[in-house]
């Protein structure tokens, strides 16, 4: 096996890959607006497969409060209103030909505070997922001071760029939840 190296823009990259997961899963989240990704995580029971709803359906949203499903095969679309219905999104389709509707429901005040706590479990998540990039890095730095590949300064250094690039990750993260927050919280 190959010595591992230490790679900024590897471990800036795996950091992100936190953030952008903790994107999508945020855009999942119910808010008082209709969103054409709230449907992104239904699965539809299609030609013996489960497939994402996307792949058997356009989903546009024509209102603020309304979500359209285009289903393309006429043969699919009560198994699409089943996905959607199992889904636990609380959305009750309205089915006419191949065009299902989905009304969005206001928001009552518990059910906000609610989603508040989801999307921070949500970005708990995703801050640990970047301190164990930052512990993997770190470890490695360590491992190539200790084996004398780098220098005590280039220690010093590679660990405060690993630091900032996580202080950055957080950030970030942090900033996702707050905007998500506030959209979750107006009514």
């Amino acid at each position: 096996m190959a010595n591992p190296t230490y790679d900024i823009n590897d471990i800036k990259r795996r950091m992100q890959g936190a953030s952008a997961a903790l994107k999508t899963e945020l855009s999942g989240l119910r808010t008082g607006r209709a969103s054409a990704h709230l449907l992104d995580p239904v699965m539809v029971e299609a030609y013996g497969n489960q497939m994402p709803l996307i792949q058997c359906a356009s989903v546009t949203v024509p209102e603020p409060r309304l979500i359209s499903v285009n289903v393309w095969d006429r043969s699919l679309v009560k198994a699409v209103e089943k996905a959607i219905v199992d889904s636990n999104l609380g959305l009750s389709p309205a089915t006419e030909g191949q065009t299902i509707r989905l009304r969005i429901p206001e928001l009552n005040e518990e059910r906000r505070k609610e989603l508040v706590k989801i999307a921070h479990k949500y970005a708990e998540t995703a801050r640990v997922a970047v301190r164990h990039v930052r512990r993997d890095a770190m470890d490695l730095i360590k491992k190539l001071e200790k084996d004398h590949a780098i220098s005590k300064d280039d220690h010093d250094r590679h660990s405060a760029e690993v630091q900032k690039a996580t202080d950055a990750g957080i950030a970030e993260i942090d900033h996702l939840l707050s905007a998500k927050e506030k959209e979750i919280l107006t009514v």
